[in-house]
């Protein structure tokens, strides 16, 4: 996958060998000729077609250093465990609304159950103001 530009190339797998078209001229800055060649790189086999000129200078080459691919694993490590990260930060705010909205349902219901304690609590006094009325007759025996 070129970086800079696209690329009329077909990805085969990757070999241990290299066809080179003899008499192939290079240049640090692209390459001018319209022979047919075959690439391998440690990744995949590239075939260019003739039709296309490509570069094969500093930004245009198909094969890559290693330790430009090393970079490239890297970042894409760095990337998933970043999308991962996001995926963990949802989670927890999804969480954190959760336990919020159960604990206003708890403080709801124990505002209602207090309410609903006082009203029998009241019950209860008036209950018992006339139980205190009761046996008011006892002191005549």
């Amino acid at each position: 996958m070129p970086f800079f530009g696209r690329s009329n190339a077909e990805t085969v797998p990757a070999t241990t060998t290299t066809n080179d078209v003899p008499n192939r001229r290079r240049s640090m800055f692209g390459r001018k000729d319209n022979t047919a060649e075959t690439t391998t790189t440690h990744h995949a086999t590239h075939k260019t077609s003739p039709t296309r000129s490509t570069g094969t200078g500093l930004l245009h080459g198909h094969h890559q250093d290693a330790s430009i691919t090393d970079a490239i694993e890297h970042l894409k490590l760095a990337e998933k465990a970043e999308r991962d990260a996001d995926e963990a930060l949802h989670r927890a705010k999804v969480a954190v609304r959760n336990a919020r909205d159960h604990v206003k349902r708890l403080e709801k219901e124990a505002a209602e159950e207090a309410r609903l304690a006082k009203i029998k609590q009241k019950q209860a006094h008036v209950i018992g103001k006339r139980g205190k009325a009761l046996g008011r007759h006892e002191h005549v025996i």
